[in-house]
Parts: C-alpha cells; structure tokens; sequence
C-alpha cells in the first residue's frame, strides 16, 4: 500500500477542491441501469456468482482512475493509493444482519473471484460487523437484491470529510420492452475529487467491461 501525496499548490484540482471541501463541502450521488442480460447467461452457464463478478468489475473500473483511489492521511493531507481494494457487505439471513469485509484486489480476474469467494464463504455466518482487520486503502460496495431503486443515498454525518466513493448495487430487473435485464448501479461521491464527468465515465466504462469480460 502506497499513499501519494499530492502537490496541493500545483494540483489541477485544487481551486475545485478548495471550493467543495472547504467553501461549500458537497457530495453527490447517481444512480444508473446497466444492462446485464449477456453476463447473466455466461455466470449460469459456467456455474459462478453474480457478486463476485461486479465486485471485480466494479474494483477493476475504480483502480483506473485516481479520482476513485483518493483519501485523506492522517495528517488530513489529500493524495491518493497506488491501489484500492473493496470493502463489501455480506449477508447473515439468520440474524438479518450485514458484515463488512475486504478482499485484496487482483487485475486477474480468476485470482479476485476465488479470493472473494473464499472471503465470503469464511465470514457469511459472522456476526460481528468487521470480522476482517481493517486496512486504510478501500472503497465501499454495499448491495440491496431485495430491491430494485432508481436513485439511492446515503446521508453521513462526517461526509464532507470522506472521499472514497460508496458504490449500491440493487436488485436487477428485466424491462419487457427491451427484452434486456438490468441492475441498478449507484455511486456516492465527494465533489471535491470528482465531477459529473468521471462518474459518468465510471458508468461508462462499468457498462463496457460487462460488455465483454471474459470470465
């Protein structure tokens, strides 16, 4: 794990970070339908699991750019990680409670699945809420399958001061009219790191790699 400092009087961003952080502190959120009907035919075709497959796709798209790697030191200086690794809930249907935990995000697709998996499969019966010790360089992804939303977002009491972005995945949906199945994707942010432009490119690119991951 390796944190960046960035050069704050020569940085692009900085009268933009200025302004959201300190002037008028702002988050925002989006919600998108990416379409899914492909990648649901090949994940029962090969037997594997829905989860999983977005959680690399959705960390591969965050690890490509610097504006979803940013944090704050402890020192409250900006920069960002070298690499980011998801932090993601996980289910307990006897208590109706959610652990958190992380797995160690690989570029290799094999790699990352049977990782997560085997994550998920150790602490699916946890009742603790962080079973895993916690690291400093992750992001968040929450996921809601009992439901289908078009928009979702968090209210954080110290959110102005966060800037990872949170990630909900809802439940997908089929749209008749298409033919096509969809999943509604949701991403919080903090402004002063990023703009409509790079969630929209999250999104875009998100939409892309489902396309045609081969897994």
């Amino acid at each position: 794990m390796n944190f960046n400092k960035i050069n704050f009087d020569t940085w692009k961003r900085k009268e933009y970070f200025e302004h959201y952080f300190t002037n008028v502190p702002c988050t925002y959120s989006m919600t998108v339908n990416i379409e899914i009907s492909n990648l649901l035919s090949t994940i029962k075709t090969k037997n594997i699991k829905l989860y999983p497959v977005m959680i690399y796709c959705i960390s591969k798209v965050i690890n490509n750019h610097i504006e979803f790697k940013m944090n704050l030191d402890k020192n409250k200086d900006v920069g960002y990680y070298d690499k980011v690794n998801p932090s993601y809930t996980i289910f307990n249907k006897d208590t109706e409670t959610f652990s958190s935990i992380w797995t160690n995000y690989s570029d290799d697709f094999d790699e990352f699945y049977d990782e997560c998996l085997s994550d998920i499969n150790k602490y699916k019966t946890s009742n603790n809420f962080c079973p895993k010790e916690n690291i400093e360089n992750v992001f968040n992804i929450s996921c809601i399958p009992w439901a289908s939303f078009t928009s979702f977002n968090l209210n954080l009491q110290k959110g102005y001061d966060y800037l990872p972005p949170i990630i909900t995945i809802g439940r997908y949906f089929s749209d008749n009219m298409s033919n096509k199945v969809f999943l509604p994707v949701n991403i919080q942010v903090h402004h002063a790191v990023c703009d409509g432009y790079h969630t929209s490119r999250f999104f875009n690119e998100l939409q892309d790699l489902i396309n045609n991951i081969v897994v």
